[in-house]
């Protein structure tokens, strides 16, 4: 670990965050790294800081605080240094292994490493996680906006975002169109046309499985009930299909006492209702056309049905399934209307990496939208959180901008570290001062009779509340 990051002291009066044995050290004045973003990220930042420190401060009596400690990335660092995201930087995020960033802009003209890219690459954060939940207050186009509560794990490293792609008319796209169409669809209908650009998408199981395993890992740990494989197999068979696959694979393999599946759920439930239920009858209920079916797939049935009552009838069956966590699955697109529809049937979804990335800003939508939406980057002994939403340069420095999602990402932050008194206590105040309609313009705007507040005065007002709470819990 250095002394200093981009010619910036490491602070003397923090400690760093340790990991041992696979599990974190945290000291009671953890330095933290932030990068207070570009554009409207300067005001969001100042508010947000105030509103963390004065939560960590009141919840745990100033026995802890945490030290906060810049380093550089976007615009900043371009004007003071040259370039838009310094190594120092990476090996800051790294070193001190849990910290958090505000908006950051994507210069034109190519050239730039993407700051998340390279942070993913660099310290493996493979799952991108983003609860979406209704505070009470927040305007909102649905009727029912606080039946949605649902954390989203999003596979951060793989699919689409592999970044494998040849542009159209490229010497590298030829070769790949020449040896698809001339060596691997040969003899096929099927032909990639020559004016095609082209993309790789991979999903391998290691990816598949550790992500599932986060995802099934954080539902027994937040009593939540379900945990929905997103996926479009249906049409990639290969890949989203075999995530769905995967999925179900380590779920039973890892955590065979505390899942059931929602096909075996069925065959259970069958067999509860009814114990003199005969294989091929449970069979015929889970299967409704399994009498016009091919005997080869009558057959799988059966032995799937047998397969279930044999290995988990006594462990999960006479209703004792319906106490563990449901693994499920559902088509990509059908999500996004069940979200809306049914809402509540919904807790923990895990997904490859493009359909979370459209899931959760849908789903942020419905409550409230990504101006108080909060993200984290996750990975084995390290994270990054983050705001989910852009800089609005429109808008820099003018103090008028919602904190909200850089305040609720410091609340993963500080949830994180296991400093969750300091996170409700900064939770319920948002949600009290949204409620008291005293909020900033993008909210103001769509509440009758609110009261427009300025990015710092909205921090204030939710100081004040946690004050309030504070004096009251005496």
């Amino acid at each position: 670990m250095a002394d200093s990051y981009n010619g910036s002291a490491v602070p003397k009066d923090g400690a760093p965050i340790k990991f041992e044995n696979g599990k974190f050290q945290i000291p009671d004045n953890p330095i933290i790294p932030f990068i207070e973003g570009d554009g409207t990220g300067r005001d969001i930042w100042r508010a947000s800081a105030r509103v963390l420190d004065a939560g960590v401060k009141k919840a745990f009596g100033g026995k802890r605080r945490i030290v906060w400690y810049e380093v550089l990335a976007g615009e900043k660092s371009f004007k003071q240094l040259n370039t838009w995201l310094p190594d120092d930087t990476v090996s800051a995020f790294r070193d001190f292994r849990v910290s958090i960033k505000g908006p950051l802009t994507t210069p034109i003209g190519g050239g730039i490493r993407s700051l998340n890219v390279t942070l993913r690459q660099t310290l493996d954060l493979y799952a991108c996680l983003r609860p979406v939940r209704y505070f009470d207050g927040v305007p909102s186009a649905m009727k029912h906006p606080e039946k949605l509560n649902v954390v989203i794990f999003r596979e951060n490293t793989e699919d689409v975002y592999a970044g494998i792609e040849w542009k159209q008319g490229s010497e590298g796209a030829k070769k790949i169109i020449d040896f698809l169409n001339n060596d691997m669809l040969k003899g096929t209908k099927k032909q990639v046309r020559a004016d095609s650009g082209i993309g790789i998408k991979p999903i391998s199981i290691f990816g598949t499985k550790r992500l599932v395993r986060k995802a099934i890992q954080y539902a027994i740990a937040n009593n939540r009930k379900t945990v929905t494989l997103v996926h479009k197999g249906n049409i990639m068979k290969f890949t989203e299909g075999a995530f769905q696959e995967w999925g179900y694979e380590l779920a039973k393999e890892e955590f065979r006492d505390q899942i059931v599946t929602e096909r075996e759920s069925w065959i259970l439930g069958n067999k509860d209702a009814n114990p003199n239920l005969t294989v091929e009858d449970n069979a015929t209920m889970v299967e409704p056309g399994l009498a016009i079916a091919p005997e080869d797939f009558k057959k799988n049935l059966y032995t799937e049905v047998k397969g279930v009552l044999d290995s988990i009838g006594k462990s999960h069956g006479t209703g004792a399934w319906k106490k563990k966590i449901l693994i499920n699955d559902r088509i990509a697109d059908s999500i996004f209307q069940q979200l809306i529809i049914r809402p509540e049937d919904y807790d923990v979804l895990a997904t490859p990496n493009l359909n979370g990335d459209y899931i959760s800003d849908a789903a942020a939508a419905q409550v409230g939208g990504l101006g108080i939406a909060p993200g984290g980057n996750i990975g084995d002994g390290y994270a990054v959180f983050e705001a989910t939403h852009g800089t609005a340069p429109k808008y820099a420095d003018k103090d008028m901008v919602n904190p909200g999602s850089v305040i609720l990402s410091g609340v993963m932050l500080l949830e994180y570290l296991g400093w969750n008194e300091a996170a409700r206590l900064i939770e319920n105040a948002m949600e009290q001062t949204i409620r008291q309609k005293t909020v900033t313009y993008d909210f103001e705007r769509q509440m009758p009779g609110a009261k427009k507040l300025k990015t710092s005065e909205f921090a204030d007002a939710i100081i004040k509340n946690m004050d309030a709470a504070a004096s009251a819990a005496k």
